[in-house]
């Protein structure tokens, strides 16, 4: 062997840099892997409700612009609206104010149940691939996203045994009220935002309590003191949730606030001395997490109730929207082992809120009575109680028959904000609470031994199976004019500007907002389906006052007939495209009666135009 042979760092420098590479390579895909194995359950069971979400849900897949939710498809035009309208933050035209609908009033974003956050998250989906696509994404995401919310509260909070924490958590996300709600409701089942929210809350009760006092050494008695650094950033992080949550959902904000401050009420008394401790420091804490999210919402939520189309009321009659109490022991006919006969215990598929079905309820009540006098027990019975009585409305219903008696919702009725509430959505609030009280004796059982062990699962189980959901029902729906898809529009109005779709949109036939939302919202539309001050004294109501020209257009479009049109209807139809600010009325192929409406609209806007699919009149 040559002397000058080289060495076997100085022949191959590459490979030392490699093993390098290697080397700390190997500890990290190591670490991942151990990371995955340890929570290997806890990724199987997101799978599996991932999976379940989407087989719900399956329907609107493989066409979601052609596919529309069948029990509530005038909602999902207007949350697809919303989302176009949303996404354009994007693009830097977004304003709570939109000129997007309701031309030339506007709809005010904030006193209408959108989504925005949603909507601003999702937007480089809605701009891709369409808002249809981002609905159907949210619809199965947010009941996914629930139950792993609350799996993770009460696996890592309650240090729940993970079946325990699986079964509270798949019920809080695929619970009869949630699967309802799913038609259409995206502000009510994206609910993922309240185990984080109840986390946060307990996290700063946790923070506040100083502990018992104990003698020291020389016999005075100390405590260990509150943890004021653990208390500010539970503050902080209760003041973002809740910041979010406004703009997702208020309601489900207001009802989880609710149901917080009864069981806190309860749990406080049950247990005074952890009040008296606690007290001070926990409502200081919830006091700077008021003040942080008011600085961001206090514009926003002044915006909402008096800003410009703003309204201050509920426009729902909460006599209307009452539970019936008979419903609370029927099983919803979304679920496996419902019927459509349970229907009539309520105003719609929608609203299937309080159908939890007698064997979950009697062995709720088995469970809770078997896991003992525990305070969270106690609180979470005494707030099913209240917040199931709220939910009975002004005036007790049962089977379809007004009682005459008097509902606790009759104390609330009339205040601030709880207008805006309907009563059978605080039945909403017992899906957390009976899961948290199975998921407390499932846990207990399954910590034990002997027969309870077994026996308490299996019941939980068994009471579960006649609600396990069926899939949403969907049905086909219309295409969008080519005139839209294609871009055609942009030749007979500017981005911004206002189309004059025929016949209009209004709240009970809103499809020519689906135009709007095909193409991500680039033009304004006159009247539509949205929440405004058009009721009496400015008070709430469902769409604006149709001008002439428009009710003239929607009897053609319902009748066929063909009106007498003069010098007076063609002078009030030029005051209407000038008051909407329009500058281009288009009529698409597939619209009713469209050759009579083509007709009339002739007579008072003169010859059409044909582009693509539809005729147009630029005015």
């Amino acid at each position: 062997m040559s002397s000058a042979a080289p060495t076997a760092p100085d022949a191959a420098p590459d490979q030392v840099f490699r093993l390098d590479d290697q080397v700390i390579r190997r500890p990290r895909a190591v670490r991942l892997l151990a990371a995955v194995r340890s929570h290997r359950t806890d990724l199987l069971i997101v799978v599996v409700w991932v999976a379940l979400a989407g087989w719900l849900t399956h329907g609107l897949w493989p066409d979601p612009a052609g596919r529309t939710l069948a029990l509530n498809p005038e909602d999902q035009a207007l949350y697809e609206w919303f989302l176009a309208v949303d996404a354009r933050a994007l693009l830097g035209d977004f304003h709570l104010l939109t000129d997007r609908l309701n031309a030339p009033d506007g709809v005010n974003l904030m006193a209408n149940t959108t989504v925005i956050a949603l909507g601003v998250v999702c937007a480089p989906v809605t701009l891709l691939l369409g808002a249809p696509t981002t609905f159907a994404l949210l619809a199965a995401a947010n009941l996914a996203g629930t139950a792993l919310a609350w799996y993770l509260l009460f696996h890592r909070t309650l240090r729940a045994h993970r079946l325990a924490a699986a079964l509270g958590g798949g019920l809080c996300g695929f619970g009869p009220g949630m699967i309802s709600q799913s038609n259409s409701h995206l502000h009510m089942t994206a609910q993922w935002l309240v185990p984080l929210i109840v986390w946060l809350v307990v996290r700063l009760l946790r923070a506040s309590d100083p502990g018992p006092t104990t003698p020291d050494e020389t016999g005075r008695a100390r405590s260990v003191g509150p943890d004021r650094r653990r208390m500010i950033s539970s503050a902080v992080g209760l003041a973002a949730a809740v910041t979010a949550q406004v703009f997702i959902g208020e309601e489900v904000l207001f009802l989880s606030a609710l149901t917080l401050l009864v069981m806190a009420i309860s749990y406080a008394v049950a247990d005074r001395d952890l009040a008296r401790r606690a007290l001070p420091g926990f409502v200081g804490g919830l006091a700077i997490a008021a003040g942080l999210a008011l600085l961001v919402l206090g514009y926003p939520l002044w915006f909402q109730f008096a800003g410009p189309q703003g309204v201050a009321d509920g426009m729902f009659s909460p006599a209307y929207f009452s539970a019936d109490l008979g419903s609370w022991w029927a099983v919803s006919p979304l679920s496996i082992a419902g019927s459509d006969e349970a229907s009539r215990l309520t105003t719609g598929p929608a609203e299937y809120n309080t159908f939890l079905g007698w064997p979950l309820l009697l062995v709720t009540a088995a469970c809770a009575v078997w896991a003992g006098r525990r305070r969270l027990v106690l609180a979470c019975v005494v707030a099913a109680l209240v917040m199931g009585a709220l939910s009975l409305g002004p005036e007790v219903v049962l089977g379809g028959t007004r009682t005459a008696l008097p509902g606790p919702y009759a104390l609330l009725a009339g205040l601030p904000v709880v207008d805006g509430a309907l009563p059978m959505r605080f039945g909403l609030a017992l899906l957390p609470i009976v899961a948290t009280l199975l998921v407390l004796a499932v846990d207990r059982a399954l910590r034990g031994t002997g027969r309870a062990r077994r026996l308490v699962p299996l019941a939980v189980v068994a009471a579960l199976l006649p609600i396990f959901p069926t899939p949403l029902p969907t049905a086909e729906r219309p295409a969008v004019p080519e005139f839209i898809t294609g871009g055609h529009w942009r030749q007979c109005v500017r981005p911004g500007g206002v189309l004059v779709p025929v016949p209009l949109p209004t709240p009970k036939e809103p499809w020519p907002m689906r135009w709007a939302a095909a193409a991500d919202a680039g033009f304004g539309l006159p009247e539509g389906f949205f929440i405004g001050p058009y009721g009496r004294r400015g008070t709430a109501a469902m769409g604006t006052f149709k001008q002439p020209t428009s009710a003239l257009l929607a009897d053609v479009a319902r009748r066929g007939d063909q009106p007498a049109i003069g010098d007076e209807q063609r002078r009030q139809a030029a005051r209407d495209v000038d008051f909407w600010g329009a500058s281009c009325v288009a009529l698409a192929d597939d619209a009713p009666h469209a050759d009579s409406l083509r007709a009339t609209l002739e007579q008072l806007y003169g010859p059409a135009t044909r582009i693509a699919d539809a005729w147009i009149w630029r005015v």
